[in-house]
């Protein structure tokens, strides 16, 4: 098979991935221009399999898997293209869109973080984790959209931030069954719910781990307070809109409304960890994409030309995160 065959075959199974894994960011990247689109799909697919690669693994062989990667990442920032396709396939990516090796390296410090089980006192705890695992995905976002300006790239870290406090909000019961607990200790402890990590089971429990339902009222306040902090990325997420392309800012909007909506249906829960995930409907999805229309016509003439790139050079470092 000739390496560009290898490729356009990890290329179809990237969107595969996508289309099972996450289906709100299958959405929103059918709105991309194709030529994103594809390198959009490639980078879900590298984020996901790093992602799986250590999550999916027994505790004990987290650390080697995690090295595994690290070793990997030398080979995607090499002058030879790596032998594995999908690899090749981001190595690509990585070089056409001038990607930086810390943004990578800073999304597998946050995978390190869940493999030595830490723990967050503060909300500015979370938010570095956050950041880490998410924000850099927005910043990897704006070189394959190509935006380099360092304060759309601020805007786009938030945004990714905002998702992931979202995620964290919604899966408050599943993370507790992995034996994770996201929510500060000082949230909880704001709502008499201090005492809740001294209670997080020691490993992953196979089947339905029980949430310690004397803490759930705590827990459910501390996850509105999130919910509230979430908004407040979201809102510098918005304030960068106006650096995308038409198309890369439906696509961005409608994923932004979309996680918005997941934590207004957390909401709806009262925010009870114990009350099941909260789903977006189909339905509500294309009108929310309806919604990100709107949004974007009304920003229009200023959104109808492309964003002229600034130096490729351009990083972003996480010194101003909302806290």
């Amino acid at each position: 098979m000739s390496t560009r065959t290898a490729e356009a075959s990890a290329r179809e199974a990237a969107r595969q991935v996508l289309a099972v894994k996450s289906k709100s960011f299958a959405l929103a990247t059918k709105l991309l221009p194709p030529e994103v689109a594809s390198n959009v799909v490639v980078l879900y697919a590298y984020c996901r399999r790093a992602d799986d690669e250590v999550d999916l693994a027994p505790p004990e062989e987290q650390p080697a898997r995690l090295a595994g990667l690290r070793a990997e990442l030398s080979e995607v920032y090499s002058v030879r293209v790596p032998r594995d396709p999908a690899l090749a396939a981001f190595a690509q990516v990585v070089h056409d869109c001038e990607i930086p090796r810390s943004y990578v390296e800073d999304l597998l410090a946050g995978m390190q973080m869940d493999v030595e089980g830490a723990s967050y006192a503060t909300l500015a705890d979370l938010a570095l984790y956050a950041y880490r695992v998410a924000g850099v995905v927005g910043l990897m976002m704006c070189h394959v959209m190509g935006v380099r300006d360092p304060r759309a790239l601020e805007h786009a870290a938030h945004l990714g931030i905002g998702m992931q406090l979202t995620n964290i909000a919604r899966d408050v019961l599943e993370d507790w069954q992995r034996a994770r607990l996201y929510l500060p200790d000082a949230l909880l402890a704001k709502h008499g719910a201090g005492d809740l990590r001294a209670q997080l089971p020691a490993a992953p429990l196979s089947g339905a781990a029980v949430f310690p339902v004397q803490y759930a009222g705590g827990a459910a306040k501390a996850t509105a307070d999130l919910l509230a902090r979430a908004d407040a990325y979201y809102a510098s997420g918005d304030a960068g809109m106006p650096d995308l392309s038409v198309r890369c800012g439906l696509a961005v909007r409608t994923a932004r409304l979309v996680y918005a909506a997941i934590g207004d249906r957390v909401r709806k829960q009262h925010c009870d960890p114990l009350a099941g995930r909260a789903v977006v409907p189909g339905r509500q999805k294309l009108l929310l994409v309806a919604r990100a229309a709107l949004q974007t016509a009304r920003a229009a003439p200023a959104l109808w030309l492309s964003p002229a790139p600034t130096t490729p050079q351009a990083i972003w470092a996480p010194t101003r995160l909302v806290i």
